[in-house]
Parts: C-alpha cells; structure tokens; sequence
C-alpha cells in the first residue's frame, strides 16, 4: 500500500499546492486514515514538510490521522438541513448503524460524521457517503442506499 501511496505523491514532487489532491488520492487506499507511516512516505515523495502534511490533513474535516471505517458517512448540518429534519435522520441512522456520531460501526464498515453546509440546501437533508452525495434523504432512502456499501 506503501508504495501505491509514493508513486501517487511522487506525481507531486515540490508541488506543495497538490497535497489536497494526493491526501484525498491515497484515503481510498488507506481506510480513510492517515497514519504516520502514510504521512512519511507522501511528505518524502512531494518533497515536502511533514508538519505541511499533518497541518492539512488535520485543518480539513475530510482528512482524519483517527481509524475510521471503510465508508464515511456525513450528514449534513447546515441550517437548511436542520429545518428539513436532519437531526431527526441522523438519530434514526446512529440507532440504525449502533453507533455515534464520530464512532466507527463494530465491523469496521462505517464511520458516522457530521458536516457543515454540502451545498445542496435546495434539496436538503444531503449526506455524502464517500465521494458520493444524496439528496433529499429520508430513513427509508438511507436504509436502501447503505446496502450498496455493505
């Protein structure tokens, strides 16, 4: 795993505006957790500080140097969610997953995460599943929808 996270950061060597692109490149690949071991080998391939690494990776809600689990949920807690019952969906899906909100599912499967605003306030509660954004989510939508990721 090592060596496919230096041959995407070394794309990048002494480009230190690209290490959004890499950080987000290599999460797939790294259970969307930057360990040390990670962090090392994208600051020596880009040539860059470590401290620029870890300033990024933990400035960006994005990014976690925290085990999360192989899928990543965010629900939405912006203004236009709250008033369209995102709070409510959200305990529906903690209760549903076992878990709370910050915590990773037993199996490892899912980490549960709040996040501001995803831009979809017209078509709000929104929640993203990795890189893959929903809208207009009820319970029973997000009981059909996780099954994909299981």
């Amino acid at each position: 795993m090592l060596n496919e996270v230096e041959k995407i950061a070394s794309a990048y060597k002494g480009r230190k505006d690209m290490l959004i692109k890499v950080l987000r490149d290599v999460q797939p690949l790294t259970n969307n957790t930057l360990t040390p071991e990670v962090a090392k080998t994208i600051a020596n391939a880009m040539d860059i500080p470590l401290a620029k690494v870890y300033n990024t990776a933990t400035f960006y809600a994005l990014f976690s140097t925290e085990q999360r689990g192989k899928h990543v949920i965010r629900l939405c807690r912006s203004a236009s969610c709250h008033l369209n019952q995102a709070e409510e969906l959200l305990d529906q899906i903690a209760k549903k997953l076992q878990i709370k909100v910050g915590e990773t599912t037993t199996d490892g499967l899912f980490t549960l995460e709040t996040c501001e605003c995803l831009g979809l306030c017209g078509s709000s509660p929104s929640m993203m599943i990795d890189e893959d954004v929903y809208s207009n989510v009820t319970f029973d939508q997000f009981k059909k929808i996780i099954g994909k990721y299981r």
